[in-house]
């Protein structure tokens, strides 16, 4: 009779992912995860055939992460582009290391800004078709201008450089879309 598996597939990756979010995706090695998960290091490599494929399942699985953290976020603002920067910001601070991974290291394999924000459900597409709507000429150009802001106040929050509560975060980001929109008049 074959011996039943108790180290799974999920398990060692629900291990990583945790790992990724507490630490770091650098402390991710085979070695840590084994101890963590409570084996050796043979269930790893047993179903994956290397660290670079646990690394991608990791990035995956951190890449539905924040689609299904925006989906779930309150829409507080009007304006195009804010709901997208305060879940943006927020996952910034919330999630530092998820959000380093997806949004600040590069690395061989790893999707776009642009792909991850939009993901499957098209956000970002969304976003400039409302944008369009409300009568911006260049709606492409104030999301570019837009996500350039966005972006620095999300990777400002990594340092501890931004401390700016909900409440002033979405003020300054719908003062920053009507700031664009009157520059691309």
């Amino acid at each position: 009779m074959a011996r039943k598996e108790t180290i799974t597939v999920q398990m060692i990756l629900d291990t990583a992912f945790a790992m990724t979010r507490e630490e770091g995706f650098s402390h991710v090695t085979a070695r840590r995860v084994a101890a963590r998960a409570g084996c050796s290091t043979q269930p790893i490599f047993r179903v994956y055939k290397n660290m670079d494929e646990l690394w991608n399942a990791v990035y995956e699985k951190a890449a539905d992460f924040f689609q299904d953290y925006y989906r779930i976020y309150p829409r507080l603002g009007k304006a195009p582009f804010v709901n997208l920067g305060m879940a943006y910001i927020a996952f910034a601070r919330e999630e530092k290391h998820l959000f380093e991974l997806l949004f600040v290291t590069a690395g061989p394999g790893r999707r776009s800004m642009y792909e991850l924000l939009n993901g499957a459900a098209g956000n970002v597409v969304r976003e400039i078709s409302q944008a369009k709507a409300a009568g911006c000429t260049d709606p492409s150009d104030l999301f570019m201008k837009m996500w350039i802001f966005i972006h620095g106040a999300a990777c400002m929050t990594l340092t501890g450089d931004y401390d700016l509560s909900e409440v002033q975060t979405l003020n300054l980001l719908e003062k920053s879309y009507q700031a664009f929109v009157a520059v691309n008049q």
